[in-house]
């Protein structure tokens, strides 16, 4: 069992014998701790035939196990006052609940019979089939979720797992089976692809213990990590209309493919993004779009860099009628921020921004545990939270115009509005 132990958080991170990692991080700030357990099973992993299987794991994998039913597994996380709660990425299925102190041990046995021993009752299934449908249903039925996942389409083309829908499709659902989503944990589930934070009022020593006990005897044949291809890039501008007779409001996705998460270029992009489309009421586009031409319901930017290429979105809504003035706005941005990039007070303040928030995150528990898993998972090191304001503050002016220029070209954007058809109810 190989142990190392950082300054700074002071997290003490320890590999069990098995592979799976775990991450302690002792906090006082009051009696309870949280627990934020992943392991190598998002929906990346679904197979072509069979989209949204990892969801319909995570949504049925908690309702019962080889030595709890569903009443039981329930009553049990309920006696000690927790909700776990059960998300899925591309890349990851993530577990995170908050306890007592007192109750750490059995929370995370609790946790890992879920993880290790679900049954999938056939009762359950059907149950949480219905649930995904009407959810699936709702999805398609939102403009702002049918433009975001068509440019996601648009920009991860061919199968890519970062351009598949994570929910599936009525047909994929419809189809899967209780042994689907056994298959699915027996292929994925193993603690070679397993973390473990635990972040509270326990001692990292006691707390890495209480996981060992939890999930070190553990066996499962090795997984691998989804490794996805990096995107093809678009030749030219391209965009997509989606009609949705009967909605009041146009939803705009305008997005390029950008950088993965360990690429230099990084910071220089969160802080380019910051001004673009973050900081204040939505950085440029908001002050443009949103204040001064009161065109937009709402508009922003997101940089999402992943292990593969993320994407770099704009997202607005809009009045029907302001759909192409809106899409000349962000062009305008984009192509002012690309030929001029920030100015030394947009850099400073977005600095500021960033670096101040990083106590904020860090005040909770479920903060801390967030940090010290996202850290992990991308190799970030121990010490990252003591290096985070230092990256930030060494990006200059031209690193912050050379990733404008690169990445923010209106020529190449994939873009899609869905909403009502144009000339309906004029």
């Amino acid at each position: 069992m190989a142990t190392a132990l950082h300054r700074g958080l002071a997290p003490l991170r320890t590999v069990l014998g098995n592979g799976a990692t775990v991450i302690a991080e002792q906090t006082a700030t009051h009696p309870a701790v949280t627990l934020h357990v992943s392991v190598e099973a998002g929906s990346g992993h679904d197979p072509d035939d069979r989209l949204g299987l990892a969801h319909f794991v995570a949504r049925v994998i908690d309702r019962g196990t080889i030595s709890r039913s569903a009443d039981e597994l329930a009553e049990a996380f309920d006696d000690r006052g927790v909700s776990l709660s059960v998300a899925v990425a591309r890349h990851l299925m993530t577990f995170t609940c908050t306890c007592l102190a007192e109750d750490v041990g059995d929370v995370l046995t609790l946790v890992a019979d879920v993880i290790r021993q679900p049954s999938f009752p056939t009762s359950q299934v059907e149950k949480r089939r219905s649930a995904i449908v009407t959810s699936l249903k709702q999805d398609e039925d939102n403009p702002a979720v049918v433009a975001t996942e068509a440019l996601m389409a648009a920009l991860y083309p061919d199968g890519h797992p970062y351009g598949r829908r994570g929910k599936g499709t009525l047909a994929s659902v419809h189809a899967e089976t209780r042994d689907d989503l056994a298959h699915f944990h027996a292929a994925h589930f193993s603690p070679s692809g397993l973390r473990v934070v635990i972040v509270g009022d326990v001692s990292r020593e006691a707390a890495t213990a209480m996981a060992a006990h939890a999930f070190g005897d553990w066996t499962a044949p090795p997984t691998s990590p989804l490794a996805p291809p990096v995107p093809p890039k678009p030749n030219g501008r391209q965009i997509r209309r989606i009609d949705m007779p009967g909605k009041v409001q146009s939803d705009i996705a305008y997005g390029f493919t950008s950088i993965a998460r360990g690429d230099a270029r990084y910071f220089p992009l969160v802080l380019m993004n910051t001004v673009l489309g973050q900081y204040g009421l939505g950085g440029r586009l908001g002050d443009n779009i949103r204040e001064r031409q009161g065109m937009a319901y709402y508009v922003f930017s997101g940089f999402d860099a992943n292990v593969a290429p993320g994407p770099l979105l704009v997202r607005a809504g809009v009045n029907p009628a302001n759909v192409e003035r809106t899409l000349a706005a962000i062009d305008e941005e984009l192509t002012r921020m690309a030929a001029d990039g920030v100015t030394p007070a947009e850099l400073d303040d977005s600095k500021r921004y960033l670096v101040g928030s990083m106590p904020r995150t860090l005040e909770t528990n479920g903060g801390i545990a967030a940090f010290l898993h996202n850290a992990e998972f991308y190799g970030l090191g121990l010490d990252y939270d003591e290096r985070l304001p230092s990256l930030i503050e060494a990006v200059t002016l031209d690193q912050a115009h050379d990733v404008a220029r690169e990445f923010l070209r209106p020529d190449r954007a994939s873009i899609v509005v869905a909403g009502p058809p144009a000339g309906a109810g004029a």
